[in-house]
């Protein structure tokens, strides 16, 4: 028998607390991402969840020894159409999913196959199981799991990395015609009124943000045929409660207004040195001349080098603005696995002609994207 085999207990718990401090020690000690913090993850399971009439399934992992937490898997029953679909808790709104765990804990956890052969038989029944946005192979689920090895997906995520001073950083990430660029709009900007911008530290400043974010947002998204999510009450709600209560802490939210009325907004979580962006949102009608979407974003990361942050990432999404500010994509990958007759079916159809794979998408809803921070 393997020497770790046997040495952990794997269990689901829908109730799980993921305020409890006991999570929030395990997340500190994790190769987790900023989208399993536990503010994050209480907001899905409590605010999402039950919009999406998705059923929490939680598996918990315990070191046996000592019942200490372990690991979690955060993650969902859904009906996409006529199939029972597990995921990771995302509803969308996660640019990065993982386990959590470190990656020395999963390692062990490989090694227990008794622990392996309980989380799998936990999972099911199901048609599809599907993890995307992985972002490397530290710790493969696709092992873990017995599914088939996981594939690139058709996007990826990108960071730019900061360096002190601002000046210095700009000279680095934008080149000298970016930078005469932006320079000229800066000037044409400031002609226009009293321009500030600034970080919000009350509920107040964040409200209005928020509501400014959905109100410059709905229109733009519905030309491009896809919506917004923000437009929707329970996704405006788990926005607005992330927001408020990690302010300080774990959330940044950013406005640049003129002459007192904001006109940019920005959200973005804190993880370990780094600003993730995840919602933007820009008065484009009344300065889109003056490339409002990137004036934000030099804002936004003169403000992080001034705190210290050594990364700035623009997350999900294959944008051109990105590599403008000195992004660097990293890959992403997916792992799908079959349960079922039906599950193998929408997998081989997803792998066919253009007409098909989009009808199955359809029916399965997926959808792998949360809103764009697409500047302008």
């Amino acid at each position: 028998m393997n020497k770790n085999d046997d040495a952990f207990d794997v269990s689901v718990d829908d109730a799980f607390d993921f305020l409890s401090e006991e999570y929030a020690t395990l997340f500190e000690g994790s190769d987790a991402t900023a989208f399993q913090h536990p503010l994050w993850l209480d907001n899905i399971y409590r605010k999402l969840a039950p919009a999406a009439a998705a059923k929490p399934l939680i598996v918990v992992v315990r070191h046996r020894t000592n019942n200490a937490l372990a690991a979690v898997f955060p993650m969902l029953r859904v009906r996409r159409g006529p199939m029972r679909v597990i995921e990771f808790a995302d509803l969308r709104v996660s640019d990065y999913l993982s386990p959590v765990c470190s990656t020395a804990t999963f390692t062990h956890l490989l090694q227990d196959q008794r622990a392996c052969a309980t989380l799998r038989q936990l999972l099911r029944p199901f048609d599809l199981l599907r993890i995307p946005k992985l972002l490397d192979a530290r710790m493969p689920v696709e092992n873990l799991l017995g599914a088939p090895h996981r594939s690139l997906m058709d996007m990826n995520a990108y960071a730019t990395v900061l360096t002190a001073p601002f000046e210095q950083w700009q000279i680095n990430a934008l080149g000298k015609s970016y930078q005469k660029e932006l320079a000229k709009k800066w000037r044409q900007i400031h002609k226009k009124g009293t321009l500030t911008f600034s970080c919000c530290d009350n509920g107040a400043s964040v409200g209005e943000a928020m509501e400014t974010m959905r109100k410059f947002r709905g229109p733009r998204f519905h030309e491009q045929g896809d919506g917004d999510l923000l437009q929707r009450p329970e996704y405006f709600d788990f926005y607005s409660s992330v927001a408020l209560r990690g302010l300080g802490s774990f959330t940044r939210v950013y406005a640049m207004k003129m002459d007192g009325e904001v006109i940019a907004t920005a959200l973005g979580l804190v993880h370990r040195d780094a600003l993730l962006v995840v919602m933007t949102a820009f008065d484009v009608a009344g300065y889109k001349s003056q490339s409002i979407g990137a004036l934000t974003f030099e804002s936004v990361a003169k403000d992080c080098i001034a705190r210290g942050d050594r990364v700035l990432d623009f997350t999900i999404g294959d944008e051109p603005y990105k590599k403008q500010f000195g992004g660097q994509p990293t890959p992403m990958s997916a792992m799908t696995q079959a349960g079922s007759a039906a599950g193998s079916l929408a997998l081989f159809a997803l792998k066919q002609a253009p007409w098909i794979k989009q009808a199955a998408k359809r029916v399965t809803d997926f959808r792998p994207v949360r809103a764009s921070t697409d500047t302008q």
